[in-house]
């Protein structure tokens, strides 16, 4: 559940390209509707654990804004085509890095007992 909205903003976005003809640009707006709300109950559950390093929270929101700016801004000079692989081969570097991320915590969970 530590990353339930990319897990689900992912499904969404691979749903939203093999069954509609909606073009890249708009699908993922739509995934970006669907992820604020679900960031915001994540947010406040965090503050209500008191999990949140605040001095790294403020780093990554400004890295984070800038790179949703220039992101943006360089999907609108890509054609919808290409900017669909370009995303595809993103998404498979999200994969392989979060089933590496997963087996590193097993490995270090299964050393701890």
């Amino acid at each position: 559940m530590r990353h339930l909205e990319w897990v689900v903003g992912t499904i969404l976005i691979l749903l939203f390209n093999l069954f509609t003809y909606i073009e890249q640009h708009s699908v993922q707006g739509i995934n970006l509707i669907f992820f604020i709300p679900t960031s915001i109950v994540a947010i406040y559950m965090n503050i209500k654990h008191k999990t949140i390093d605040y001095r790294t929270a403020k780093t990554i929101i400004v890295f984070g804004i800038m790179g949703a700016i220039c992101g943006s801004l360089l999907s609108f000079k890509i054609d919808h085509h290409n900017l669909k692989k370009y995303f595809g081969i993103f998404l498979i570097i999200i994969a392989i890095f979060q089933i590496y991320s997963f087996f590193r915590e097993y490995r270090i969970k299964q050393k701890g007992k």
